[in-house]
């Protein structure tokens, strides 16, 4: 089957794209468990809003893979005679993993008193250190703006806690943000094996084998959860499949539709051929970005805490990294612009 050249999409387009979905995902899912957008009258606790975002990622992402017509990218199976496209062992992990991912991220917006903008560095700090050793465990080489744009995402991190009282967060949430790192690990070394390439229609494949599992096992999954688990997270779920409020499904729709946003154009960055300590700052500088316009917005609208000033310097030093990582791109459009006057 000839698949045909693969797009190729400047990263910081898709840098741009996952900060414009991050944004409202992240406002959302906070305004709506914590009650507070018009039609609703309380809060929801956040498994209970898992089910319907997690079914509207998953029409959105075969709808995407559709219109875009990469369904002729992933490898391929018979099954009952016809040939459909069909995840690699290997993919479907990282499929899993990603999954993983989805759910501790959807949490980590519900946990009350940890502030969003707090929450986001946390856990994209925790990425960040894992850029070079995912870099060293593969042998890529990872060069001086790389690491300088990781130095100050990280920095950002020690300005986060630098705050007093800042990180007091309860066990769950640590739990969830533990989850959450290792799944990214394991994802980050399939990823750097088997795909960022500069073959881009080897990374396109990746893509969608990956988006096949991960949202269709993450709707299993919680299917599975309503109907066999125990407790209060379980009843979470079921009510989120048979006792949302009415007046919170479109919010919910909303956000699951931004949130695979953010799982397309995340995932593309991640896939970049270049090194993991370039691209994670890029992805991660992104959200916390979108995260502080998020905490801004849910301020200006609904009367919420504005970021604090440790918060904000943390932002700062990710808008001074995005500028070092941006650096070499502009350096080497300047160069070819002399070379392209010259020979004209």
């Amino acid at each position: 089957m000839d698949r045909g050249p693969a797009p190729r999409i400047p990263i910081w387009w898709m840098a741009f794209g996952y900060f414009a979905c991050y944004w409202p995902y992240s406002g959302l899912v906070r305004a709506t468990a914590d009650g507070i957008l018009p039609g609703l009258s309380g809060e929801l606790k956040g498994l209970t809003l898992q089910p319907l975002q997690v079914a509207s990622s998953l029409v959105s992402m075969f709808l995407f893979i559709t219109l875009i017509g990469w369904w002729k990218y992933p490898g391929r199976r018979s099954v009952l005679g016809a040939r459909i496209p069909f995840p690699s062992l290997w993919t479907a992990l990282s499929g899993v993993c990603t999954a993983l991912v989805i759910v501790t991220t959807n949490l980590a917006y519900t946990f009350s008193g940890v502030s969003i903008v707090f929450v986001m560095l946390l856990m994209r700090g925790g990425v960040l250190i894992l850029g070079p050793i995912v870099d060293a465990l593969n042998r890529r080489r990872v060069r001086w703006f790389s690491a300088t744009g990781m130095m100050l995402s990280l920095a950002a991190l020690v300005v986060a806690f630098a705050e007093k009282g800042g990180y007091a967060i309860s066990i769950l949430c640590a739990i969830d943000v533990a989850v959450y790192l290792l799944a990214y690990f394991v994802r980050f070394q399939f990823m750097s094996r088997i795909a960022k390439s500069a073959d881009a229609a080897r990374n396109v494949r990746y893509f969608v084998e990956e988006q096949m599992v991960a949202t269709p096992f993450l709707v299993a999954l919680l299917a599975l959860f309503a109907l066999l688990g125990r407790g209060e997270m379980a009843e979470q779920v079921r009510a989120g499949f048979v006792g949302l409020p009415a007046g919170a499904i479109p919010y919910v729709v909303l956000a699951g539709i931004f949130s695979q946003g953010t799982g397309i154009f995340g995932t593309l960055i991640f896939l970049d051929r270049r090194e993991n300590t370039f691209c994670i700052p890029v992805n991660r500088s992104s959200s916390v970005l979108a995260g502080v316009f998020a905490s801004f917005t849910l301020a200006l609208l609904f009367g919420m805490r504005v970021p604090s000033a440790y918060q904000l310097a943390g932002a700062a030093l990710v808008i001074l990294a995005i500028l070092v990582l941006s650096l070499p791109g502009v350096l080497a459009q300047r160069r070819r612009a002399p070379a392209a006057a010259s020979r004209s």
